[in-house]
């Protein structure tokens, strides 16, 4: 049967979109980042850019004959068969493409996880596993188009089995596993609705695609399509240097990928300013990281430096901020660079010695009491925040003054100081008559008229 490949456009000629292109090279070098959800109208190139990918991705090695594509150099990255047949000295190696694997959208779970025979799976094992899709995508990237109409429960196993990196497929009791190691691409459309906040959080990175504004550059995105429908081969050869070169850029960042290493300054300032902005997962933290050493790794750097570090925040926070209802997620870049500021700031007065030198504390012990007093209240006094209309709230970066900060306190004794009984409570001394128009004592007075109450009528 002749097999008809289909043409794709190449990755390097695709025109603008720079967040989305670099969001799937993070992705082609690092799968542990956790795939890719893209978000954006109709006929902004989401899918195209995705299929594009599998040309950038170097061959791998693979088992002969295996559903699974085990890796054979590596015994945690194969199935039981395959670990097996390496005790033995049976594996064999070959070359394969690296797959990139469309999840259908009206797939069942049997078609996704895979079918198991619970006869044959009590006597043969995993050999009873009809392999599914995430078989197939083991060490490639799986595909998702339309991602937020995907029906809930096949999204959470398939999800679950990104995370974890093996597939459990389990019927009556009998339960067999399989890597199922692979970079996750979803595509939405959020005209179509919004993505479940769960779902969200499983993805690494999103990034928004909207329709590009420039008039040259949309000009050149029709030229561009138009020759290469003319001549698929002829505009493939035209751009194979451009991919070739990005080619061996992932691949000495991949190399170089498990060197890359981060300060833990810059780690606290990562982990202050995801609580500084609400963010509530512990997932965001972990990408963020493994994100900004991949970007310092593509930039052939050591060390993450505070510009890796905001660009990862930037590609892995928006879908993990607390919005509201019928709200797309966001992520606001000037609230995240103030913050990363604020953050560090803080961050520096901590690791200054906190007790100050002998000339500067005897100075500080000279001043006089009113210009203490004055700055103690103005310490007291609350900071003015403003907000934009429609903004949420968040009341936990309401700075208020605490209520023991309100009353100044009074440095020197005497009958000659102002009181402060207004403020203060003293010690309780005796109770008297009062005279007329001044403060009664209360307590004192119930207690001195209780035992006649009896004797008053009404």
């Amino acid at each position: 049967m002749h097999h008809i490949k289909r043409r794709t456009i190449p990755f390097t000629s695709i025109v603008g979109q720079d967040d989305m292109k670099f969001a799937l090279v993070l992705n082609a070098i690092n799968p542990r980042i956790g795939g890719v959800l893209i978000r954006g109208d109709k006929g902004t190139a989401k899918s195209t850019a995705v299929r594009a990918l599998a040309d950038l991705l170097e061959d791998i090695l693979v088992v002969e004959n295996c559903p699974f594509n085990c890796n054979p150099r590596n015994p945690e990255e194969m199935c039981d068969l395959c670990f097996d047949k390496s005790l033995k000295g049976q594996v064999k190696e070959v070359l394969r493409k690296t797959p990139v694997i469309d999840l259908p959208l009206g797939a069942t779970e049997d078609r996704v996880l895979g079918s198991l025979n619970i006869e044959r799976a009590i006597k043969e094992g995993i050999r009873a596993l009809e392999p599914g899709i995430l078989a197939a995508a083991n060490r490639g990237v799986l595909y998702i188009d339309e991602v937020n109409l995907l029906d809930d429960h096949v999204a959470d196993v398939l999800l679950d089995s990104a995370a974890m990196g093996v597939n459990i497929v389990e019927r009556e009791g009998v339960s067999v596993a399989h890597p199922s190691r692979f970079i996750l691409v979803g595509t939405m459309n959020p005209e179509e609705g919004e993505l479940r906040p769960q779902l969200l959080d499983r993805f690494g990175l999103q990034v928004d695609v909207v329709g590009i504004e420039d008039v040259d550059q949309r000009v050149l995105i029709v030229k561009t399509a138009e020759r290469f429908d003319a001549d698929p081969e002829g505009f493939a050869k035209e751009q194979q240097i451009h991919q070739d070169e990005l080619k061996v850029k992932i691949s000495a960042a991949k190399e170089i990928l498990s060197q890359v290493t981060m300060s833990d300054d810059l780690l606290r300032t990562i982990a202050s300013t995801c609580i500084d902005l609400g963010v509530k997962t512990h997932r965001a933290e972990i990408v963020i990281s493994r994100t900004a050493k991949t970007i310092a790794a593509f930039e052939g750097r050591m060390e993450v430096n505070q510009e890796d570090a905001k660009k990862a925040m930037e590609l892995a926070l928006a879908h993990r901020m607390r919005s509201r209802p019928f709200e797309p997620p966001t992520l606001n870049k000037d609230k995240l660079e103030k913050s990363m500021e604020k953050q560090q700031q803080q961050q520096k007065q901590e690791q200054q010695p906190k007790n100050p030198p002998p000339q500067k504390r005897q100075e500080q012990s000279q001043k006089p009491d009113d210009q203490q007093d004055q700055n103690q209240s103005q310490a007291a006094s609350p900071q003015e925040q403003i907000f934009k209309i429609g903004a949420s709230i968040d009341v936990r970066q309401i700075n208020m003054p605490r209520k023991r900060d309100k009353i100044p306190r009074r440095k020197t004794s005497g009958r000659r100081i102002n009181t402060l009984a207004l403020q203060n409570s003293g010690r309780y001394l005796r109770q008297r008559m009062p005279k007329e128009g001044k403060d009664i004592a209360i307590d004192a007075t119930i207690r001195a008229a209780a035992p006649y109450q009896k004797a008053r009528s009404g």
